[in-house]
């Protein structure tokens, strides 16, 4: 009985042994940096360097923090530019513990100081943006000439493709401005701030209707530099094709009217050469010519002239049938025709009024 007493005595003060042994052993990792607290106060330096370690079982307490290089991602956030301009701004930064003991007194845990960067870097970032215009966020190279296609270019009415506004400054500066300025406030905390980036840059719901209606107005004035180009070339085509066509039109009648002047001229020849033959054939030409003009004023027309006119020579040799007289009453007889006369041509000829 005594022996196996003693035997639990010695099992009980070995694994107390144990106990004690495994709370003073702990080890430090190469990518970690420890702090020893005491009832929540830390004791002695940080311990930076990688092994195994000893400390007080059950009042000291290790802390671990990572000495790697650190992540921190910040959500879009909605902010105005110096010209009203409301972006949505999305960045990322990347730091490190450099001082793990001043780190623990100001911030105690990661989620603390992420809680802290989100702070500062958006308050920086706002800032930032604030005070400048919204080319200078977007753009970053000075004098940068943009690829534009030759036939946009010509049909620009505005003369705004192919040209950029100006910059001061640029992206790049301010990503610098914000993380100069970040990195000092984070300093005090014992963090250092390695690097800042301007994510992404997206336009506010309402900004990006603005500037897609901006931009299909600017493509529907080119189309209509485009149009207005074809219609004018189109114009000019049946400018030329109209000119052409009265110019054709005009030589034909000029043709025509010549062809019609020899062809009077040589039938007037014709005329003079059968009816200047002898008095007779003068005679019988006049008396054709006038009863051919008889027959067309005298068509439904109302002829009012004086009783003095060449025109009422043969009306007035034309005697009225009276009540005695006889249908077969002999008329007027025509002169004598000149032998061998060619047929007169037929012409209309004017009512002398009506």
């Amino acid at each position: 009985m005594k022996k196996t007493g003693f035997g639990c005595a010695f099992a009980a003060i070995v694994l107390a042994v144990l106990m004690v042994a495994s709370g003073a052993i702990y080890t430090v990792s190469e990518v970690d940096q420890v702090i020893i607290t005491k009832f929540g106060e830390p004791i002695g330096e940080p311990i930076v360097t990688p092994g195994l370690k000893f400390k007080v079982p059950f009042l000291h307490k290790v802390n671990s923090f990572d000495k790697r290089i650190l992540e921190w991602d910040g959500s879009a956030t909605e902010m105005p530019t110096k010209d009203k301009t409301y972006i949505r701004v999305d960045i990322y930064a990347r730091w490190a513990i450099v001082d793990p003991l001043r780190y623990f007194q100001k911030l105690r845990d990661e989620r603390s100081a992420l809680s802290r960067l989100d702070d500062i870097l958006g308050s920086e970032l706002r800032n930032t943006i604030a005070k400048h215009e919204l080319i200078e966020v977007v753009r970053t190279t000075k004098d940068r000439k943009p690829a534009v296609e030759e036939s946009l270019a010509e049909a620009d009415m505005t003369g705004s493709i192919g040209k950029l506004i100006p910059i001061r400054r640029g992206r790049a500066v301010l990503e610098k401005e914000i993380f100069e300025t970040a990195k000092q406030k984070l300093g005090e905390f014992g963090i250092e701030l390695l690097d800042v980036r301007i994510k992404r840059i997206n336009y506010n719901q309402s900004v990006q209707e603005r500037i897609y209606e901006r931009m299909i107005s600017e493509r529907q004035q080119i189309a209509e530099r485009f149009r207005s180009e074809g219609a004018g070339e189109a114009a000019k085509i049946l400018g030329d094709m109209e000119k052409d066509l009265r110019k054709i039109e005009s030589e034909a009648y000029k043709k025509v009217e010549t062809l019609k002047g020899e062809a009077d001229a040589k039938a007037t020849e014709i005329y003079a050469a059968a009816y200047d033959q002898s008095p007779d054939a003068a005679e019988f030409y006049e008396f054709v010519r006038t009863m051919e003009l008889y027959q067309g004023m005298l068509d439904d027309s109302t002829v009012v002239l004086t009783t003095d006119s060449d025109l009422f020579k043969y009306l007035k040799a034309v005697k009225p049938l009276g009540p005695s007289s006889s249908v077969d009453a002999p008329q007027p007889v025509a002169p004598a025709a000149a032998p061998q006369a060619p047929a007169p041509r037929p012409r209309a000829a004017g009512a002398a009024g009506q």
